[in-house]
């Protein structure tokens, strides 16, 4: 099958198209013709390394977190799905790959795509979904009538945000360029903020939640718009604590996650609010359940840019340089 692999780290070398085997699958796994994929600032940080001490892979790396496609074989054990079904995905860490022509998946990770959108459309949901769902349903436990920020709404992330956060009942907060407040007020957003001429911190207050995704100076001012008990999930680190335990990291790792945070925590502590880190993982429960919202009209997809197979570089370059409307895919 063809892939895009890399053999180090790297900001500056390109993906290769190199010829690999078909990959194997083990008893609970299917294997998956690859229709089309997504590409995640994720993505982007892996092959230059930015989480190399976090997830260790191994070389040679063939990246990709989103997919949609069809099943072509399935595991002895396998029971909820069948050769045939169309499906979607973010596969496990350890068990990405999906800039490829195949992926071996286990079924947990698994969810069927909704009938009402195309492959190139569901492939761009798995990632963004189940981090905003595991923020908002999960951790948060976001109520009808709280009020939400949601930084960069036009971004992967955000556009799915708005619309799940909206479905919750929630009052939605949102910064973007003046020129997507149309697409955000469609999408479901309350108040829009232009960051480019306004501050959100002198427009914002006694807000429950924030879903951060920018840098540590965005982090500290969104602390500072909270009212008492409130809470910021970032994507965009620092990691803290309950995070290391998580992934079950050395005592020395932790130590260093303890002071990459600290800051951070000390602040939310004088203010009496909660910072927590959210690295999102695979569920196919969760998908399944995002894939009804989306069969019911709830939440749609967003999609700036679909490239060919051979671009997959010039893709990867897009989402990079951060001016994407929603996500960017690829058609395999």
């Amino acid at each position: 099958m063809k892939a895009y692999s890399i053999s180090k780290y790297s900001k500056s070398d390109k993906m290769q198209l190199v010829d690999m085997p078909e990959p194997n699958i083990g008893d609970n796994e299917v294997l998956v013709a690859i229709h089309a994929t997504a590409l995640n600032q994720l993505d982007n940080k892996l092959k230059e390394g930015e989480f190399k001490l976090l997830l260790p892979y191994k070389f040679p790396l063939v990246l990709g977190h989103d997919f949609a496609g069809v099943i072509t074989r399935v595991g002895s054990k396998v029971n909820r799905f069948k050769v045939g079904d169309e499906v979607f995905a973010r596969p496990t860490d350890f068990h990405i790959g999906t800039f490829a022509e195949y992926i071996a998946v286990n079924e947990n990770d698994l969810a069927l795509k909704p009938k009402n959108i195309s492959m190139e459309e569901a492939a761009s949901i798995p990632l963004v979904a189940l981090t905003v769902w595991q923020a908002f349903v999960e951790k948060a436990q976001l109520k009808k009538g709280q009020k939400v920020f949601i930084q960069a709404g036009s971004g992967g992330v955000g556009t799915i945000a708005i619309q799940l956060a909206k479905h919750l009942d929630a009052t939605v907060a949102t910064t973007a360029s003046a020129n997507n407040f149309e697409l955000l007020k469609s999408l479901g957003a309350d108040v829009l903020i232009d960051y480019k001429t306004q501050d959100f911190e002198t427009i914002l207050k006694d807000y429950d939640l924030v879903l951060h995704s920018q840098d540590e100076k965005t982090l500290s001012k969104s602390l500072r718009i909270l009212k008492r008990g409130g809470k910021v999930i970032s994507i965009s680190g620092p990691p803290d604590v309950a995070f290391g335990k998580e992934l079950g990291l050395s005592w020395l790792m932790k130590m260093v996650i303890s002071f990459l945070s600290r800051k951070v925590r000390k602040q939310a502590q004088q203010l009496g609010v909660d910072y927590a880190f959210l690295f999102m993982r695979a569920n196919g429960k969760q998908l399944a359940a995002i894939a009804d919202l989306i069969e019911a009209g709830v939440i749609s997809p967003v999609i700036d840019k679909v490239f060919p197979f051979t671009a997959m570089n010039e893709a990867m370059d897009y989402v990079a340089s951060g001016r994407a409307k929603g996500k960017v895919v690829v058609k395999i």
